[in-house]
């Protein structure tokens, strides 16, 4: 046994507790991260970039197909090895030297082990060899474990061995067929990616395509599914998953209709990796999400923060939003109140303050990186009304903008906005086209900046390019 004591401990080496360890050494106090996996989390390894980087590749091609000249000169298909190996090269080849290297460069001790809180502000440890090291905190403990993919029960599917995000991500090989279980983002995304890359893709999608996002993003992006040989079946559940020797998996449906595929993949959600950290020793639930406050301190059943409020759960594990953008975003309001509270400093938690997460609330960005591309921020038309919100949602045909048509031909696209009708404010945006997410931080500026609709009149977009949709939504409006 090994004793070592810190200001902060982050349990959880993902981008979000490297960003809560990072801010913490910023504001000038010692931090240990805990880590039992690779340095660089779920993101840098099985979802994010190797993910996108399956997916770049397809983009590429279909923009390079949409124009005449450039279209000429595409001989051939996708090089499914070369999409593979540059899918390598953004996972580091599943080697974290590189991050552990940055750890070290700014003064952040690394333990590696399952990490299991066991008392107020102490962490255990255990590493690979058994061997277990104490750490204790001075001030705060980070719970930033993330979430894993959630396995639905049904008969036989873990018999079957299924895929999850991570083996799609990180697949060697290319199924001849492949089935998805889901129709959510990584559902929509892997289908997109797979089909591109020669699967047979029959997707069952028992909730609809992207049923979160506004009507007409699951719309355009099932037509694109089956426009790309894409199987998409809405509403259709399995009810038993079944492998044969072969290899064969065997999906029969809830309607008695039999799927057969080489893989299956799983993408219906998420559950929190809380299991086994320690919760039970501080009084919570384990295997649970972790509510919090306004700050991201942990609460329990009374709301009010464990103890003098020393516990801090950020990005995944608090469910606020699953996405690694915003995760960041939390971990560093939370570096930040740490050091904070720990100087004996102002907390300023009030909404847009410097500690506290509003964006998770308002203003929350996201891309699809679909065929075609989706891009949000903050709230759809039927959310906004579900909250009282008196609306006026303004539609416009994207591919009519000057710079859509030049961008590509038959540019498909669509944009919307949601007004807030009271304080005359946008509160949502989306758009589905191609290329349309680097289109989007404009439109969270508008939303995080509660830009009156008045001002936006004077925010000129440049000539020919797609950004022009926003005049034309504002002159849509103004009529």
């Amino acid at each position: 046994m090994s004793d070592h004591t810190y200001d902060v401990i982050v349990i959880g080496a993902g981008p979000v507790g490297e960003n809560v360890a990072d801010r913490v050494v910023q504001g000038g106090l010692s931090v240990a991260i805990v880590e039992r996996e690779l340095v660089g989390g779920e993101c840098s390894y099985w979802a994010c970039m190797p993910t996108k980087a399956l997916l770049r590749s397809t983009a590429a091609l279909r923009a390079a197909r949409q124009l005449p000249g450039s279209r000429e000169a595409v001989t051939g298909d996708l090089d499914v090895t070369a999409v593979l190996s540059r899918r390598d090269s953004f996972a580091s080849n599943w080697n974290d030297d590189g991050q552990v290297s940055w750890l070290d460069s700014v003064g952040i001790t690394l333990h590696r082990g399952q990490g299991r809180i066991s008392a107020d502000r102490v962490v255990e440890v255990t590493h690979e060899s058994g061997v277990t090291t104490t750490l204790t905190a001075r001030h705060a403990v980070v719970v930033a474990t993330g979430s894993a993919a959630l396995l639905p029960d049904i008969p036989g599917l873990l018999e079957a061995k299924p895929w999850s995000s991570r083996e799609a991500a990180a697949a060697r090989t290319v199924p001849g067929r492949l089935a998805v279980i889901g129709g959510g983002v990584v559902a929509s995304e892997m289908a997109t990616a797979f089909a591109a890359l020669g699967s047979s893709v029959t997707m069952l999608a028992r909730d609809g395509v992207l049923p979160l996002a506004e009507p007409f993003v699951g719309e355009r992006v099932t037509e694109s599914l089956r426009e790309a040989g894409v199987s998409v079946r809405l509403g259709a559940e399995a009810g038993a998953v079944k492998r044969d020797d072969d290899g064969t998996v065997h999906i029969t449906l809830t309607s008695g209709e039999d799927v057969h595929a080489d893989e299956v993949l799983v993408a219906i959600g998420r559950t929190p990796n809380t299991q086994d950290v320690g919760l039970d020793a501080v009084g919570l639930t384990p295997g649970a999400w972790l509510t919090v406050d306004d700050t991201l301190r942990v609460v329990g059943k009374d709301k009010a923060p464990l103890d003098d409020g020393w516990l801090y759960a950020a990005g995944d594990v608090n469910r606020r939003v699953l996405l690694t953008h915003q995760g960041k975003y939390q971990a560093r309001a939370v570096g930040d109140v740490i050091v904070a509270r720990a100087k004996g400093e102002a907390v300023d938690d009030s909404p847009w303050g410097r500690h506290a997460s509003t964006a998770d609330e308002r203003a929350v960005p996201q891309v699809v990186f679909t065929e075609p591309e989706i891009a949000s921020v903050g709230l759809t038309a039927a959310a906004a009304e579900d909250l009282g919100i008196r609306t006026r949602v303004v539609d416009y045909d994207l591919g009519a903008v000057a710079g859509s048509a030049l961008h590509a031909d038959g540019y498909k696209g669509h944009a919307r906005m949601v007004v807030d009708e009271d304080r005359k404010v946008i509160v949502g945006f989306t758009l589905v086209g191609p290329d349309v997410a680097d289109l989007l931080h404009a439109a969270t500026i508008a939303v995080v900046g509660e830009v009156p609709i008045d001002r936006l009149w004077h925010a000129v977009p440049a000539f020919p390019t797609v950004s022009e949709v926003w005049l034309r939504l504002l002159e849509a409006y103004g009529r």
